[in-house]
């Protein structure tokens, strides 16, 4: 008998109960697709009559709903921009789910009447923030910054510092930004060394705003000298002192006191301060403009801000991530080095690896430099690709001939899954 005959049938497979389960995670399409391939395998004798369902069963188990991979961030490197920068809280991943359906992002319950969009949202960063008198919650800090350009000096003349006209990640420059909003550059001072008569020079009738960029991912150390915000605030006569202070930071932090944060920079005469939501606050990918009340209406007026406009997930996100318990991001900073050692221990005992110091890094261009002191699991460099393609993925760093583990950015509870990872990678090489 034709063993062809003993596949089964096809409506049988799509009643069979995980194609059934997998129709509302993956859809008809994709399903059907998964099941005529297994079916095509079988025809053509790659696959016996009785794999089929058991094949179907795994191959749709494994699929998700999109390509996207999750990562166990195991490089040290908190804020990785190419992993997504910052992972989301419990709160913020609950708040998500709760706004991906119908939600009241702009209409009053009570009167059934539209109300406005964000309030939730900008009422928590403003009790995060008491230094500003108002918020507004954009797509990125990118659109921040041109939505404030935009706005403040479109035909007129943004006064910056020669020193920090920088190029952050994929060659993005900020000054072909700017430029790009119909506002004109006025470059004052050097590279190195920028002065308050540099600043004095230059402003008058045709000026916009005065700019202030946190320099990033970079230093410049040495012969140096800046303008600080108090100084700027003297200088600017009553025009806005834009900060785009980049990080996300809304309060010092101890672990890192170079970096700028919100709160100083409005006390010290900043009119206006632009951050991120997704590094250092630890929340969604958005840009946050924090100051003044009648600067943040005046960009919330204006015709470009509703093509910067946040949508409801990143709203809910962002709220959660203000309101609710430590971001991961915070928890990963002031990770304890002696609980990281003892984790690493823990696993590196079982294979018989070598835990070693590695210092972790802030990433996504905050604090540049600054070390987070804590341990790694050393281990031979030819396993990094192989955990890097496992599931769950693992992504270590390689440095110095070695894979070097490092559990700072791993949930604790995750632990076990990182062994299961490397028993299944020694295993293969």
């Amino acid at each position: 008998m034709d063993p062809r005959r003993r596949i089964p049938r096809t409506d049988v497979l799509l009643a069979s109960a995980p194609v059934v389960e997998a129709r509302t995670r993956l859809g008809e399409r994709r399903v059907r697709a998964i099941v005529d391939g297994v079916l095509d395998d079988a025809r053509s004798g790659a696959l016996e009559p009785e794999e089929v369902v058991d094949v179907v069963a795994d191959r749709l188990a494994r699929q998700r709903s999109s390509q996207l991979r999750p990562v166990l961030n195991a490089t040290g490197v908190v804020v990785h921009t190419n992993l997504g920068r910052a992972p989301l809280s419990t709160a913020a991943m609950a708040a998500v789910h709760d706004a991906a359906g119908y939600v009241d992002v702009e209409l009053d319950l009570a009167t059934g009447t539209r109300s406005k969009r964000g309030v939730a949202a900008r009422q928590a960063l403003l009790a995060a923030c008491p230094a500003a008198e108002s918020a507004l919650v954009v797509n990125n800090g990118a659109a921040a910054l041109v939505l404030a350009t935009t706005a403040l000096a479109t035909g007129r003349e943004v006064v910056v510092s020669r020193g920090e006209l920088i190029e952050i990640g994929a060659g993005f420059r900020l000054p072909d930004l700017i430029a790009s909003t119909g506002a004109r550059l006025r470059e004052v001072g050097t590279t190195n060394r920028t002065h308050p008569r540099d600043y004095a020079d230059v402003i008058g009738p045709l000026t916009g705003c005065l700019l202030k960029i946190h320099p990033s991912n970079f230093r410049v150390e040495g012969f140096t000298s800046g303008v600080d915000l108090t100084q700027l605030r003297e200088l600017a006569g009553g025009l806005p002192v834009v900060y785009d202070l980049g990080s996300g930071l809304l309060h010092p932090d101890p672990l890192l006191p170079d970096e700028p944060d919100a709160t100083t920079a409005l006390t010290e005469g900043a009119d206006l301060v632009i951050a991120s939501g997704d590094k250092l606050l630890g929340g969604p990918q958005a840009g946050i403009l924090l100051g003044r009340a009648d600067l943040i209406d005046r960009l919330s007026r204006h015709p470009l801000a509703r093509a910067v406009r946040v949508d409801k997930l990143t709203l809910a996100a962002l709220e959660a991530t203000l309101t609710g318990p430590l971001a991961p991001v915070t928890a990963a900073l002031h990770a304890d080095a002696d609980e990281l050692r003892t984790r690493c221990e823990r696993i590196a005992v079982e294979f018989g690896l070598d835990v070693v110091p590695h210092d972790g890094r802030v990433g996504g261009g905050g604090a540049p430099g600054v070390p987070l002191p804590g341990w790694a699991i050393r281990l031979p460099e030819r396993l990094a690709p192989v955990l890097r393609a496992g599931d769950p993925a693992v992504l270590t760093r390689v440095h110095d001939g070695a894979g070097l583990l490092d559990l700072r950015c791993v949930p604790i509870g995750d632990d076990e899954r990182v062994a299961a990872a490397l028993r299944t990678a020694l295993a293969e090489v």
